[in-house]
């Protein structure tokens, strides 16, 4: 039988959501179960996800509506990510953001100087709202020298429908104009780890991230030496994980089992 016990010492998990603890408006059974055994055992979580199109508060609504009962301090996204990120290493820089409203109103609540004009940095986040003159003006501006920086590197966001373009393929087509290519931010990338010990004042043993990506959820993991759970609820099956070189320490049907294994006694 596997040996769950580096497993049950972790202090925190970071999760995933859509796929890991819901499937778009329905929770993933035994979900909220999990999230009650680690309080109940005095540890501790963190909701992320690289989806930088809503910011934290939105993601309470959401998750407080299906019933997880969930502050804004357990939910990070690569938002927040990569405005740790400028804070820490770029301070006081102007930015051109291109972005939706919500990921405005966050840069602006934690005073990233937002600029129209000659940034020293562009920023663009999964821009719901992009345009023609937004593209235009990247382009402009990081042919002109400003850095280039992208808040995760995802080339679709899976919907109901199929996928949407999402912040990777943007930076494809600007990448394709200025022969530039951007700084990605978010998962797997090591600023993501940087960003959660910050906030939690962990260390990388304290912590495992659980997830149903391998390119993104478990390569944060693998990438980085934290331990990494694949969730098999969402993006992967267990015929991927046969043909990828990116490999979970465990592996779970759903986050009912490893809310079982939580409980169990030592």
């Amino acid at each position: 039988m596997r040996d769950y016990k580096e497993l049950k010492n972790k202090k925190l998990f970071v999760l995933d959501m859509d796929g890991t603890i819901y499937l778009e408006e329905t929770v993933i059974p035994g979900a909220i179960d999990f999230i009650n055994t680690l309080k109940t055992q005095g540890k501790d979580y963190l909701f992320f996800t690289n989806n930088s199109s809503r910011n934290s508060s939105m993601y309470v609504e959401k998750l407080n509506r299906l019933g997880f009962g969930t502050p804004r301090e357990k939910i990070m996204t690569s938002g927040d990510v990569t405005i740790d990120f400028l804070k820490s290493n770029r301070p006081g820089q102007s930015v051109y953001l291109s972005g939706t409203p919500a990921l405005e109103k966050s840069f602006q609540e934690n005073g990233i100087r937002l600029t129209d004009e000659n940034p020293d940095i562009v920023v663009i986040g999964f821009d719901l709202t992009l345009t023609y003159e937004k593209i235009d003006k990247m382009c402009h501006f990081i042919r002109n020298g400003a850095e280039f920086i992208a808040t995760h590197p995802d080339v679709n966001c899976p919907v109901e429908k199929g996928y949407l373009p999402d912040c990777g393929a943007m930076c494809a087509m600007i990448q394709s104009s200025t022969e530039k290519s951007p700084k990605y931010l978010g998962k797997p990338h090591n600023e993501t780890i940087q960003a959660i010990l910050h906030t939690t004042g962990l260390q990388k043993e304290d912590i495992a991230v659980v997830g149903d990506r391998l390119a993104t959820d478990i390569a944060l993991g693998v990438y980085h030496q934290v331990t990494s759970v694949l969730m098999l609820t969402g993006a992967t099956s267990r015929e991927d994980l046969a043909s990828t070189d990116i490999k979970p320490d465990y592996v779970f049907d759903s986050i009912a089992d490893l809310a079982i294994i939580m409980k169990k006694e030592a």
